[in-house]
Parts: C-alpha cells; sequence; structure tokens
C-alpha cells in the first residue's frame, strides 16, 4: 500500500492528505493485513473458564439435556439460581459445538431425472388424468388419457366420477391389447399420482411387460406431453366451461378424440395429424407436400428466394428429458 510506504518517511496524516486517503481507510486496512491483527482481549466481566465449564455441566446435565437454554435460565430463576444469560449459554453451547437440530429432519429421497426416447410409435406412452368441472362448484369428472410420444396419438380415453387406480388398470390393459403391445417394448410414463404409484397398476405392468417410468415429485416438465394434450383439449373451441354429468362429458370426448387424431395437424410431428405418424402414413403424405411445392415454385420460382421448398421432416426421436451435451461433447446426466 504507497501511504503506508509514505507515512514511514512523513507520518500518517500528511502521508493520508498527500494521497487523498481516508485515515479511517488506512487504519482499517492495517488491521486486515496479515501479522497486524491483534488477539482480541477478554471482557473483565466474562465467565471464567470454571464458570463455563460449570454452566456446560449443568446444560448437559439429565434434567436440562433436551431444553433450549431460556428453559434453563427460567427453571434456575425459579428456584432462586443464576448461571448467565440465555445468550452466554447458546455462546458457551456453540464454543463446545453441541448446538443442533434435536428433531430429527426428513430427509427426501434423490429422484432421477426421467430420459426416455421414442423413435417409433408404440415405444413410449404418457399418461395422466385432468379433472373436467362439474354442474356445480366442487364436483369434477375425471378424463384419464394415454398419449404416444411420438405420433402424440391418443392410444386410450376414458372418463369417470372418480380417479382409481382399478379403472386405470383397466384402461392400461385394453389399450395395450387393443395395440397389439408386445411385452418389453413399451415404457409407460407419469406423474407420481395416486392411481399411477398404486400397487394394482404396478403388478399389472409387470404382468403386461410393461416398464413403469415416473415424474420427479412437483416438476411438471417431466410429462410434458400429457400437459400439452390437456391444454389443447381444454382451449378446444367447442370445449364447454362445465359438463352437466357424466353423459355430456363423455359425448364431447367422443367428437374431441377423433377430431384429434385425425385432423389436429400437430406442430411437433411437422404439422401431421397424429393417425397419419402412428399410422406410418407418413413418408406419403410427405412426398405428396414435396410434389404440390415442386409444383408451385415450377410456376413461380421467383416467389422462393431459397431454392425449391421442401416439406418438414418428421422428426426421427422424441424425448422426455434429452440428456445434456457439453460443449466437449460428453453426455452429462
Amino acid at each position: 500500500m504507497a501511504a503506508q510506504s509514505l507515512a514511514e518517511q512523513v507520518g500518517i496524516v500528511p502521508a493520508c492528505r498527500a494521497l487523498g486517503v481516508s485515515r479511517a481507510t488506512f487504519y482499517r486496512r492495517q488491521r486486515s493485513t496479515p501479522g497486524h491483527q491483534q488477539p482480541r482481549s477478554t471482557p473483565a466481566r466474562a465467565l471464567c473458564d470454571a464458570e463455563r465449564e460449570q454452566v456446560l455441566d449443568m446444560l448437559a446435565c439429565p434434567r436440562f439435556v433436551d431444553r433450549a437454554p431460556a428453559e434453563v435460565v427460567a427453571t434456575l430463576l425459579d428456584e432462586g439460581y443464576y448461571l448467565c444469560s440465555e445468550r452466554t449459554m447458546y455462546r458457551i453451547l456453540a464454543t463446545n459445538q453441541p448446538v443442533r437440530e434435536r428433531r430429527d429432519q426428513r430427509v427426501h429421497p434423490q429422484y432421477a431425472k426421467p430420459e426416455l426416447v421414442a423413435t417409433a410409435p408404440n415405444q413410449t406412452w404418457s399418461w395422466d388424468i385432468t379433472r373436467l368441472l362439474g354442474p356445480t362448484k366442487w364436483t369434477y369428472f375425471y378424463l384419464y388419457v394415454m398419449l404416444d410420444i411420438f405420433s402424440r396419438y391418443a392410444v386410450g380415453w376414458m372418463v369417470a366420477d372418480r380417479e382409481n387406480s382399478a379403472l386405470a388398470a383397466s384402461l392400461i390393459e385394453e389399450t395395450c391389447h387393443k395395440q397389439g403391445v408386445r411385452p418389453q417394448v413399451l415404457t409407460l410414463h407419469s406423474d407420481r399420482g395416486a392411481p399411477m404409484t398404486s400397487k394394482c397398476t404396478a403388478q399389472l405392468l409387470a404382468d403386461l411387460g410393461v416398464t413403469r417410468s415416473l415424474s420427479r415429485p412437483q416438476v411438471s416438465d417431466d410429462n410434458p406431453f400429457s400437459e400439452a394434450q390437456f391444454k389443447t383439449l381444454k382451449y378446444h373451441p367447442g370445449f364447454p366451461g362445465r359438463f352437466h354429468n357424466i353423459t355430456a362429458a363423455i359425448a364431447f370426448c367422443r367428437t374431441f378424440f377423433p377430431w384429434y387424431n385425425t385432423e389436429h395437424r400437430h406442430g411437433g410431428i411437422a404439422m401431421l395429424t397424429p393417425d397419419d405418424v402412428h399410422h406410418h402414413r407418413t413418408e406419403s403424405v410427405l412426398r405428396r407436400r414435396g410434389r404440390t411445392l415442386q409444383t408451385a415454385w415450377a410456376r413461380h420460382p421467383e416467389r422462393f428466394v431459397r431454392g425449391i421448398p421442401k416439406p418438414d421432416p418428421l422428426p426421427e426421436s422424441v424425448w422426455i428429458n434429452p440428456p445434456v451435451t457439453s460443449t466437449t461433447g460428453e453426455t452429462t446426466q
């Protein structure tokens, strides 16, 4: 520090004035310099070592070992005895390191982030349950939907008056048979709702040879396809605010899901319909689009400044939480 070097020659006050440094700053930096820190003297009112040992023994005795210092001080005062203040007790405890949370704390398990990939239909399904508003407040109907994440095809759905693992198991089993799912091929992903984590559902999936995958608790991004499909459902122009009864809810779904599967063009699958992707009609549809675009280019090539237009291709794979690739090319979890 320049002020210190100059102070050794002309004194502290002239050196600080010449360099425009406050004397408080000069002294503060002197104290913070290694080797200049002076040990703090023990206050005259501090407890002696014997008194500190007495306080520590009192706090560790069977009578007070489970009590807070405030209770210890109050109890001793009621008995006409004073050792020290509550704050001093905490200071002594902190010095001897026995201060900690005495109650057992719940240790939350570490949930692994699900990483699922699908490169063809019927490899990974996502399913969830959403509530449909009933005729009056606090009344609901429950819509179960199973979705293929590669094709976005709603492979199965059901409306019920309650959430129930037995109903869910029935829908899963029926949908697997309808889609011709073979054992050890399909992964079924969901959040951690009660029907999803029940023993009934787990046993059924084991019997069917279907791998179960669960989202992390309170992480909606782990089940994005079902959440997006429910948004499409509830933002549909024909979706009513409430359903008068369960029959009305079923009737709406019977018109919505055929539209969703066969007419709705999905942005995540190159604006194709889920039905075309799920039933392997993608190549013919894209070839037809390509021929139409070539015809349009031949008529007016000046309108296509980037050359012959091509239809967007179908993604080769669809992920739930793809692995993060670092800048070195290594895949990290």
